[in-house]
């Protein structure tokens, strides 16, 4: 970890940040009511339920040890860019899993990375709101949308019901193995997340991009904000350690930012950029490997 990020420790204020996640007030459009949000009963774009289908079939722990090894292994030559020439390139991408809006990935990165810090928040925390997203980057590389992008669930485990369109894990293979078919699976108790083996996408491949220069609160937020069955609903609450407890209000401080920010109207990035390469340069170094 950067010698930045160590300058305060962000658990030192952790009681206070649940206090305003109780109370705080979060920027909602005008166009759009909170509870219009995640809306997959009648999502605003045909594709949603149609990604989702797909993303529940083909998600199985095999496919996700294959990613695994693919994209994290050391034998892998990577592409080497800086978090703007990323931004940037990312700019072509719309997310085909968002029941809520169209624009381009780089509109969404503003938007709530402006909103953390609109409020005030640790300068920290504003980037994990530019870079939380980078790894759809993945769709960019040639990965299918529905192996980059979604809510994330536990694979070698029972699929929750309370992941979104439960009904499509029928059709998934691991949804029939008695290796992975049970309550805990191949897991234990209480063996907390860094353990378990999450479907495969852009949560988990920013966050091993970015592992060794954030606070721990930021990687969880980067790691778990598509863990909705987790920070929303709940579940799998047997697989959690301490840890895993002491981080959940983080994340969940983090996901109204994510998700009720998204507008159309966007942040113009040539008057922000200035702001945002001082603040990358604070914590991240000069490229990342891709």
């Amino acid at each position: 970890m950067s010698d930045a990020s160590k300058e305060s420790n962000p658990l030192e204020n952790i009681e206070q940040w649940e206090d305003f996640v109780e109370t705080a007030t979060y920027p909602e459009p005008e166009h759009k009511k909170r509870e219009d949000y995640r809306n997959y009963d009648d999502p605003a774009r045909d594709c949603v339920r149609e990604f989702y289908r797909l993303n529940h079939k083909h998600q199985t722990f095999d496919f996700v040890m294959k990613k695994r090894e693919e994209f994290l292994g050391e034998r892998r030559e990577r592409k080497e860019l800086t978090i703007i020439e990323s931004i940037e390139l990312l700019n072509t991408l719309v997310d085909d899993s968002d029941p809520d809006i169209d624009l381009p990935q780089i509109q969404h990165l503003l938007q709530t990375s402006e909103s953390i810090r609109a409020r005030g928040c640790d300068d920290w925390f504003v980037l994990v709101g530019l870079i939380h997203d980078l790894g759809k980057l993945l769709c960019v590389f040639g990965e299918q949308q529905w192996a980059v992008v979604g809510d994330t669930f536990p694979v070698g485990c029972q699929f929750s019901d309370k992941i979104v369109y439960p009904e499509f894990f029928a059709d998934n293979p691991d949804s029939q193995d008695p290796r992975y078919n049970t309550k805990l699976g191949i897991y234990e108790e209480g063996c907390g997340l860094r353990n378990v083996y999450m479907s495969w996408g852009h949560d988990e491949y920013m966050y091993q991009r970015v592992k060794d220069y954030l606070p721990d609160p930021g990687l969880y937020m980067i790691r778990y904000h598509s863990f909705y069955a987790w920070h929303r609903e709940g579940e799998y609450e047997y697989l959690l350690d301490d840890h895993d407890r002491a981080m959940l209000p983080w994340v969940k401080r983090f996901n109204p930012f994510d998700l009720y920010t998204k507008s159309p109207k966007e942040p113009v990035w040539s008057e922000l950029r200035p702001y945002y390469e001082d603040l990358i340069a604070k914590y991240l170094p000069p490229t990342l490997k891709w």
